[in-house]
Order: structure tokens, then C-alpha cells, then sequence
């Protein structure tokens, strides 16, 4: 037996009719504030983020060197001190200072050219070193049997202090400059070899079995996979490298004489002229710093942030 429909309510049937018989209304739209400046504003907005980085990056160091001179001249601006303070060494280095690139003599010269040699050592030495250490690293690091072979000997190799290279040098090369360059070249090869090795032993085994899919011959397997892949370790071995470069040279170069910056300081000291050796110090100092922020740079562009900077 069939069930009678249900009726609608007289609720509901005029709920259809004013539904169907007014139509929906349209949907307010809310404007929102501009920003204001527009573009402008957005650029300032930038500017001052970046003002703001700087400004918190240098201003820091900034007062603490301000408070290490001023510890630094009460305590060394009175008769007997040992040591000059910063007031008598700016009076006595003012050119070393303000003219870092002045030609008087074959040995009388600023320090700005004097660093200018010491860091073409550096630049010939360390290039060397870095692509040597770069194949020997990857070698030791692929090969379970050059490891075996060859890590040892690198392990004893490493512990030579950079100077005592120096007379081996100067008896294969009978020459100061490329003795200088090779005591750079053996210094810094080290750290590169380990860091390029672990690196190479770390990678994933998963881009060995892609390289194995894609039939990639040694050569393509080492640059667009191994060198890639072992950037970070690399540049952290480079980072270390020329760091010791430039603590090799300066020590190699009081030895060797020249005209480069570790000869300077020497010979300041042979001639009793203190002021003249901290402003040569504060020169190595600012310089191998920018060396080593150059190196983190280029670190950081190639490996893609992965580098630690």
C-alpha cells in the first residue's frame, strides 16, 4: 500500500517563493588600504632592512676596537711602557697609513705594494694547491686503494711545520721566490686533499646509482657528480688553505727577503721600529680576513647557500 506524499509546509513553500522572487544580492566588495609610498615606500622599506644588517654587523666589532684602543693607549701612554701607544704610533707610521703605494727606493716602498707581491705568492701557491688538493682528494676519497696508499703518507706529510720546507726549497729551487710559493703550495695542499676526500666518500649512494643508470664515464662522473656533490667539504678545505697561505708566506718571507710583507717586518725589527711592525700587522690581519670572506663568497655562490659562509 502506497504512502500519500508528503505535503510541503506553508513555511517552507513561502520561503521558495521569496527566495525565487527577490534575487540574491550582490556581494559587497571591501577596498583595501594602499600602501602608502607605493613603490617608493616598498624601496625605503628595503633600504633600511639592509641599513639596519650592515649597521648591525659592523657597528659591534667597531666598539669594541674603540675600547681596545683606549685601554690599549692609557695603559701603554706613559713614560717606561714597552710598547707604543696607538697616539705615538699613528705620529711616527702616518705614511705607512695614509700612503700604503709610495715609490721611494727599490726597498723603500708602501706596504700597500709590498702586499701586493707577497699576495701574488699567495695566489700562485695557493691556486696550485687548491686543484692538486682538489684530484688528490677526490682520488683518495674514491679509490679504496689509493686511500690506503696514499693516506698515510699524507698524514705524515701534514704534521711538517710549513718552515721547515723552507731550506728543501731553497736547495731544489735555489731561487727565493719559488721557494716561497712552494713552502705556500705545501701548507695549504692539506686541508684541501682531507676536506675534497671526505666529501667524495659522503656522497649519497643514491647519485652513484643514477650516475651508474645514465653510463656517465669517469670524467662526467667527476664533474657532474663528485665535484657538485663535495662543494661544501671543498671550500671548507679552501677556507682552511688559504688562511695558512697567508701564515706561510709572512713567516717564509722573513726568511727569504724580497720586498713582500714578511721581509718588512723583519727588517723593522732589525732597525728598532715598532710602530712600523703593528701597522704591518694590522695590514695581514685585514687582509687575511678579506681573503678568507672572498673564499666564503665564492663558496656560498657555487655550492648555492649550502657552504657555510
Amino acid at each position: 500500500m502506497a504512502l500519500p506524499a508528503a505535503q510541503p509546509s506553508n513555511v517552507t513553500v513561502l520561503a521558495t517563493k521569496a527566495s525565487a522572487a527577490s534575487p540574491a544580492a550582490p556581494a559587497a566588495v571591501v577596498a583595501l588600504p594602499a600602501r602608502k609610498g607605493g613603490a617608493a615606500g616598498l624601496l625605503k622599506s628595503k633600504t633600511m632592512k639592509r641599513l639596519n644588517a650592515i649597521a648591525l654587523t659592523v657597528i659591534p666589532p667597531l666598539l669594541v676596537l674603540l675600547a681596545m684602543m683606549l685601554v690599549w693607549e692609557i695603559a701603554c701612554n706613559k713614560p717606561g711602557a714597552t710598547l707604543p701607544a696607538p697616539s705615538k704610533i699613528w705620529s711616527e707610521s702616518k705614511d705607512l697609513i695614509t700612503h700604503p703605494f709610495f715609490v721611494a727606493g727599490p726597498q723603500d716602498i708602501g706596504l700597500g705594494l709590498r702586499v701586493m707581491t707577497s699576495l701574488q705568492r699567495v695566489a700562485i701557491g695557493f691556486g696550485l694547491a687548491a686543484v692538486a688538493g682538489v684530484f688528490l682528494g677526490a682520488l683518495v676519497g674514491q679509490s679504496v686503494w689509493a686511500m690506503r696508499g696514499l693516506d698515510p703518507i699524507f698524514q705524515v706529510l701534514r704534521t711538517v711545520p710549513p718552515l721547515a720546507w723552507l731550506p728543501i726549497s731553497l736547495a731544489a729551487f735555489r731561487d727565493a721566490n719559488p721557494s716561497a710559493i712552494f713552502v705556500i703550495f705545501i701548507t695549504a695542499i692539506w686541508p684541501v686533499i682531507i676536506n675534497t676526500a671526505v666529501g667524495i666518500r659522503n656522497i649519497p649512494q643514491d647519485y652513484r646509482n643514477v650516475a651508474q643508470v645514465l653510463r656517465l664515464n669517469p670524467i662526467e662522473f667527476f664533474f657532474k657528480v663528485m665535484i657538485p656533490s663535495a662543494a661544501p667539504y671543498i671550500f671548507t678545505g679552501l677556507r682552511i688553505g688559504i688562511g695558512l697561505s697567508w701564515l706561510a708566506i709572512v713567516a717564509a718571507e722573513m726568511l727569504t727577503g724580497g720586498v713582500g710583507i714578511g721581509f718588512f717586518i723583519w727588517d723593522a725589527w732589525n732597525s728598532s721600529r715598532l710602530t712600523d711592525i703593528i701597522v704591518a700587522l694590522a695590514y695581514i690581519g685585514v687582509i687575511g680576513f678579506a681573503l678568507d670572506r672572498i673564499v666564503a663568497f665564492v663558496g656560498v655562490v657555487v655550492t648555492r647557500g649550502t657552504s657555510a659562509s
